[in-house]
């Protein structure tokens, strides 16, 4: 069992429903801790579980039920299976199940310029649409998104799970002017590590959009590789774009 005292590494972002007063039109009672943290929180179980390979060919498919809040001192069970999987769970709120994989690296959305936000919408949000590509520079020492957990793994300076499935959130907001909004369940598959200061590439595409009890959903494949096309993640990321306001 792991024991992780949460922290909502995104409360001073633009997101709102890291905020604790935003949060509570939401139905929720303070800011919720942004998913990729909590996924960060499960990952380090399963990355004790199976040692660093896991970073090389890792898998987990995680949905979150119910928020995890600031401060809270979170316990991440994990139970193995006979299949080599296991069951990672902070009780009923996050779920994951993760294993090492061997499937190919997935067709890569293609690349797109990087234009200025969209306004989200059913049209702008259409199933096929691509995402503008982004560049950037992998600087481990910039990003608190797997606090209190290192964002670095090992001597190699390997990133830390919870980084890169950042990416999936960056690569959506830099893309869109959203208003609050959740991140609900990933199916994560890694083909190899990231090192910190690579230069890496990241594209997407919306794969599916949908309503579900007044939510507006959105989901999205994600590539990651580095800028000589070596596969590092691929991710299908889903978000409510617009989440029901509690009444």
């Amino acid at each position: 069992m792991l024991r992780v005292r949460a922290v909502n590494t995104a409360a001073d972002s633009e997101n709102k429903i890291h905020d604790d007063r935003v949060a509570a039109q939401y139905g929720f009672r303070g800011g919720l801790v942004p998913g990729v943290t909590v996924y960060g929180y499960l990952a380090e179980a399963a990355l004790q579980h199976f040692g660093e390979p896991w970073l090389a060919r890792g898998a987990m498919d995680v949905r979150f039920h119910q928020p995890v809040y600031e401060g809270e001192e979170v316990e991440v069970e994990i139970a193995a299976d006979e299949n080599g999987r296991v069951r990672v769970s902070i009780g009923d709120r996050a779920i994951g199940v993760a294993w090492v994989h061997d499937e190919p690296p997935p067709a890569a959305p293609s690349q797109s310029e990087l234009q200025e936000r969209r306004e989200p919408s059913v049209e702008s949000l259409a199933t096929g649409t691509a995402l503008g590509s982004l560049h950037l520079l992998l600087d481990l020492a910039t990003s608190r998104m797997s606090a209190p957990l290192d964002p670095a793994v090992g001597n190699d300076r390997l990133a830390h799970p919870a980084i890169l499935l950042a990416l999936a959130n960056k690569i959506l907001v830099d893309n869109y002017n959203l208003g609050p909004w959740i991140h609900s369940a990933s199916e994560v598959r890694k083909f190899s590590p990231a090192r910190d200061g690579e230069s890496i590439r990241v594209r997407a595409r919306v794969e599916d959009r949908f309503e579900r009890k007044g939510h507006e959903i959105a989901v999205l494949q994600v590539l990651i590789d580095t800028a000589d096309g070596r596969a590092i993640e691929y991710a299908r990321h889903t978000a409510i774009w617009r989440p029901r306001v509690s009444r």
